[in-house]
C-alpha cells in the first residue's frame, strides 16, 4: 500500500501530520484500513519525538486505539505530545483526528501512545 503523501506543519512549536485519505488507504469496507491509521500515527509520533530531542529514534511500543470509522475524502490530522523523555526512552501519544470531509467536524478517530528509544550514534 503506498501510504502518502503525508504532509507536516512547519511553524515553530506546530507538530501536526495530516493527509487526505484516498481510495488506495481503504479497506474493502470503503474506510481507512487500521494498518494506515498505524503507520501514520507512528511516524506523526516519531516527528514528534524529532522536534522534541532532535535525534532519531524507533519505535519499541505502539498501541492504537480505535474511537470510529474514517471515510474516504476525509482530512486526517494528528498533533503528537511527548509526555516525557527518561534517558533514552521517550514516551508519547497524539489523538487522530478528521478534521474535514465526509460530513465530520473534528472528530477523534483513534488514539496513539508509544514508547521509543533515542538513537545513539556510533563511534566511527
Amino acid at each position: 500500500m503506498h501510504n502518502g503523501p503525508i504532509y507536516r506543519a512547519t511553524a515553530e512549536g506546530d507538530f501536526r501530520s495530516g493527509f487526505h485519505v484516498l481510495d488506495r488507504h481503504c479497506n474493502g469496507l470503503g474506510f481507512l484500513h487500521g494498518g494506515m491509521i498505524s503507520a501514520f500515527a507512528d511516524g506523526a509520533l516519531a516527528w514528534g519525538v524529532w522536534n522534541r530531542t532532535e535525534r532519531l529514534s524507533v519505535t519499541l511500543k505502539l498501541t492504537l486505539s480505535f474511537l470510529d470509522i474514517i471515510r474516504l475524502g476525509s482530512w486526517v490530522e494528528a498533533k503528537p505530545v511527548v509526555t516525557a523523555v527518561d534517558g533514552d526512552l521517550v514516551y508519547a501519544h497524539a489523538l487522530i483526528r478528521v478534521v474535514a470531509g465526509a460530513g465530520s467536524d473534528e472528530n477523534a478517530a483513534a488514539r496513539a501512545d508509544a514508547v521509543f528509544r533515542l538513537l545513539r550514534r556510533r563511534k566511527p
